[in-house]
């Protein structure tokens, strides 16, 4: 290890190679004996957690079966398992299979191509990032790099009077049961009033949630913590004359959920 001055610097620097990664800086002392102290610990921590001898990092093709493992038996979310798995199906038709963990990095990233949107290249790189921090974890590589993920565009698309209007009109051509048409209307514009989420909120609306002497709704977002309570949300429009609709929709169901054929109306939707 050398310790050395700069020139025109007051502070010792140390200069020294760990498994052919050079380390080099400041240890910010004008002492001698302190900066070799200083130096000493950067060495230190250098070697910290690691083999004495040189070891090959393993190629991304083969971390990858034992991070499939690990997402289908850690405790994590349902749709965060979903999402890796979508992810590594995304990378593994990339030719950075064959890379080891240790040359993968930002600019090895930045040159990778994906079809769709942002946030399917997205998807991709948040995977990949997971990967190589979980290589850290289990020592397997010294440090995970820094990988940056491509700025997202919000919506734009407003479900407004005419968009209401357009979806319906849709509806109304699709070769759909009177009730499943009327659940799909009632979903709509719901939806619009209340500015509910699809799955987390709307399709979990229960009948005791909505009251109609104060006009508001609330209920609990399964995509957060267990028991967290929504905060009350006025009804506006047209779904304030809508206690007799959320009845009939849960009596014909036998179910407490306000929208018990839901799924049903937007698979049809999607079908039609």
């Amino acid at each position: 290890m050398k310790l050395f001055k700069k020139e025109g610097s007051k502070y010792w620097w140390y200069d020294f190679t760990v498994r052919g990664e050079r380390f080099r800086g400041s240890t910010k002392e004008t002492n001698e004996s302190r900066a070799r102290k200083i130096a000493a610990l950067k060495f230190a921590e250098a070697c910290e957690n690691s083999d004495p001898l040189p070891k090959k990092a393993p190629t991304l093709r083969q971390v990858s079966k034992r991070f499939l493992e690990w997402v289908d038996s850690a405790r994590i979310e349902p749709k965060t398992k979903t999402y890796y798995n979508d992810g590594w199906r995304l990378l593994s038709t990339t030719p950075i299979l064959g890379l080891r963990l240790d040359a993968i990095n930002n600019d090895v990233a930045e040159r990778l191509v994906f079809s769709g949107s942002a946030a399917n290249t997205n998807c991709a790189l948040r995977t990949l990032r997971r990967i190589l921090h979980k290589a850290e974890e289990w020592k397997l590589i010294r440090r995970a790099s820094k990988i940056r993920l491509l700025p997202e565009k919000e919506r734009t698309l407003r479900l407004d009077d005419e968009a209401e209007r357009r979806l319906l009109a849709g509806a109304a051509e699709c070769d759909w049961r009177p009730p499943i048409f009327e659940l799909f209307r009632d979903v709509v514009i719901l939806i619009r009033d209340t500015g509910m989420r699809n799955e987390k909120e709307l399709y979990q609306v229960r009948i005791e949630n909505i009251n109609w002497d104060r006009q508001t709704r609330s209920g609990v977002d399964h995509g957060r913590k267990a028991g967290c309570f929504l905060p009350s949300v006025p009804l506006q429009g047209t779904s304030q004359q809508w206690p007799a609709g959320f009845a009939r929709h849960a009596r014909r169901q036998a179910c407490p959920r306000a929208w018990c054929s839901t799924a049903a109306a937007m698979t049809s939707a999607r079908a039609c």
